[in-house]
């Protein structure tokens, strides 16, 4: 589950546009989002799958949004679950379910003007992770230009992973000892190119000093090298500002 702490919140936020919006879904469900892009054109857009217990309000999403904002990215933070669907706990673990919704998001995105031409990213944090690997198998490069995992469970989804084509960056907390072998073992399961980071001294939520920052300096590199666009230190700098 997520947390409700972040680094850095009181940094100064990067200039940009954000709108309330509204995605609807095959089974006629309206998930809330919030779309955020930056004044000048975006380099990629990157599409945030929470993970269990968590919304498109997790103080950690939002915080590793901001940084890559200001790495030129627009970011899409959405409740993949409704606030009653979220009562249920199994429906946390619904991969199916949560892929479906997450792909909803996709092609609600591909239709937006301000970002058509952009190349899509998805970043995952969970059981969020696995849903956007099984989105991007689905889907496939010509759609996803890159996943990058926070903390995530891909071992949920092992039979899927060779299918993954899309270019994935896995990052782990060195102290999260249960996921690092789940990570390990996806790894290898990996159809396409992939990397596999363990952050020294970082627990499963990352809430050590400066361990969120790290996560989206790789998070930004990566997507910078697969979407497009420039990543500078000084875009990335957060809470050790």
């Amino acid at each position: 589950m997520e947390d409700n702490q972040a680094g850095g919140s009181n940094q100064q936020q990067p200039p940009r546009q954000d709108e309330e919006v509204t995605i609807p879904t095959d089974e006629g469900v309206n998930l809330k989002g919030t779309l955020s892009l930056p004044l000048a054109a975006a380099a990629g857009v990157v599409i945030f799958a929470h993970g269990s217990g968590s919304s498109r309000l997790s103080p950690r999403n939002t915080y590793v949004a901001l940084l890559l904002r200001r790495a030129g990215m627009a970011t899409l933070l959405f409740d993949l679950l409704t606030e009653q669907e979220d009562i249920r706990y199994e429906r946390r673990f619904d991969i199916d379910l949560l892929t479906k919704r997450l792909i909803a998001s996709t092609r609600w995105i591909q239709k937006r003007p301000e970002i058509q031409g952009s190349r899509i990213g998805y970043f995952g944090a969970s059981t969020g992770a696995a849903a956007a690997l099984c989105a991007a198998a689905i889907l496939g490069p010509e759609v996803i230009g890159a996943v990058v995992s926070r903390g995530g469970r891909p071992d949920m989804v092992l039979s899927i992973l060779p299918k993954v084509k899309v270019p994935t960056l896995l990052i782990v907390g060195g102290r999260d000892y249960p996921v690092i072998p789940l990570n390990q073992q996806a790894y290898a399961q990996l159809g396409g190119e992939r990397e596999l980071v363990i952050v020294p001294g970082a627990s499963h939520l990352f809430e050590e000093p400066g361990k969120l920052d790290e996560v989206a300096r790789l998070a930004a590199q990566w997507f910078q090298r697969h979407l497009g666009g420039m990543v500078s230190e000084k875009s990335l700098k957060g809470s050790e500002e």
